[in-house]
């Protein structure tokens, strides 16, 4: 092989020979240097030895990136490594794997710090709203409303009413950091808001448990919470009775005081929105999301926004149908209000416990009345799969669950014969009528 000593003229004129697909050129200062040229112009330096009686070529570099030295001082530096009995390119492979495991190792390091910076730092109080913006697309209002609800930190004036709003169920625990959310501190915390609202407290802690498994399918949030916090002995032992509460509904004999007291309210919205809530059994928050767009007067229906199914259709009977078509239609919600915030009618249970006070009737919640719809249907002897359809509950059996959606026309024969049961027990003597209809109460 040809050598010459390379300069910067040699190495820009080299050309590959006419006819070749490569040429090479030897540099007679560095051993084993190469310039090598090919058919379609593309000049690189090599390095060409052998190991072992075994030929191998290294490139070097395009001499655009190379000058002459460098590429002479790397051809001596693979030499060595050669006549050190080494394979250059293997010294390659496990410098860069090397160099690759430090970065790794770097990284790891630094990802560490964080969780743990985040362990020390990060409280439910940070957490929380991060949590509510990410499902909020997924969320119905009232949801999103019960997980703002929760956490309210309190302390403003009421809207309605004197004195300020109370904190949230959740509130005392905003500032606790999430790698203290242990099993002992909720059970703590969960035995202290059972104690004056178990309701709400089991409610919260549901949302926290949800909350707790959203956490765990997050990146940067998982391994935060302490595994198995919400399923904690000391939880178990704390959580609220799931059971109805005793004597929470109206008998048959109380319905005459009730619908009495009730029907002479001086507030026409609530006292219609009162009885066709134990008319209807829905769940009161259906029933307050009710539209003027709901409704069909023409085919006597309503469409309640259902948390189980979506949405569900039921009769709209005669004396429903009486009560709403009376209300004003101030806005879009057919049970509104001229002094809330968004038009709806805020809070009836005050107006109802007043009502309860009036009629001399035991405590009530708003819910029992939904339960009352239940109960009382059953004097009736109508079927507990049509109770179960009207009132939006999920089926229970598999004919039920998978053979059994009753049309609109068999739902309303049975309802409109609980309503009239009701109302004749309640002593209201209703007659619909083609023209429209009157309501008298029975002597």
């Amino acid at each position: 092989m040809a050598k010459v000593n390379f300069t910067a003229g040699r190495v820009t004129e080299f050309k590959c020979e006419s006819g070749k697909s490569q040429s090479f050129l030897w540099d007679t200062a560095a051993p084993g240097l190469g310039l090598r040229a090919t058919a379609n112009g593309a000049k690189s330096y090599i390095f060409q030895a052998k190991l072992d009686g075994q030929a191998m070529r290294i490139t070097i570099g395009s001499p655009a990136t190379w000058d002459i030295s460098a590429a002479q001082a790397e051809a001596r530096r693979l030499k060595v490594v050669i006549d050190n009995g080494q394979d250059p390119r293997q010294v390659k492979a496990e410098g860069l794997a090397a160099n690759k495991a430090k970065i790794e190792a770097i990284a790891a390091e630094a990802e560490a710090k964080q969780i743990k910076d985040k362990h020390e730092t990060l409280t439910l109080g940070m957490a929380w709203p991060v949590y509510v913006e990410s499902r909020r697309k997924r969320w119905s209002e009232w949801h999103i409303r019960d997980n703002e609800n929760v956490v309210r930190v309190g302390g403003v004036q009421k809207v309605r009413g004197n004195g300020l709003t109370e904190p949230g169920p959740l509130a005392s625990l905003l500032d606790v950091r999430l790698s203290d959310l242990t099993g002992k501190r909720i059970g703590e915390w969960l035995a202290k808001e059972a104690e004056t609202r178990p309701t709400q407290a089991a409610l919260s802690f549901r949302l926290l448990s949800v909350f707790v498994n959203w956490c765990d399918s997050q990146a940067e949030y998982a391994g935060l919470v302490p595994t198995g916090a919400c399923k904690a002995q000391q939880v178990r032992d704390e959580m609220p009775s799931k059971n109805a509460k005793e004597g929470d509904s109206l008998q048959r004999e109380q319905l005459a005081a009730w619908f009495k007291a009730v029907r002479e309210m001086g507030n026409p919205v609530q006292s219609a929105y009162l009885q066709a809530l134990l008319l209807t059994g829905t769940r009161r928050r259906e029933l307050g999301a009710l539209r003027w767009d709901d409704m069909d007067f023409q085919w006597l229906s309503m469409t309640i926004r259902d948390k189980v199914e979506g949405e569900r259709t039921i009769p709209l009977c005669p004396y429903v149908g009486h009560l709403l078509a009376a209300l004003p239609r101030r806005n879009e919600w057919v049970f509104s209000s001229s002094t809330s915030a968004n038009g709806q009618l805020a809070e009836p249970t005050p107006g109802h416990k007043r009502a309860l006070i009036a009629a001399g009737l035991p405590d009530l919640t708003l819910h029992g009345l939904r339960r009352s719809f239940g109960s009382l249907a059953e004097w009736t002897e109508t079927p507990a799969g049509v109770v179960a359809q009207i009132m939006g509950h999920k089926p229970s059996a598999i004919a039920e669950k998978h053979y059994r959606r009753r049309p609109l026309d068999l739902l309303r024969m049975w309802h409109v014969k609980i309503e009239a049961w009701i109302l004749t027990q309640a002593g209201i003597d209703f007659v619909p009528i083609q023209a429209g209809m009157r309501v008298a109460t029975a002597a």
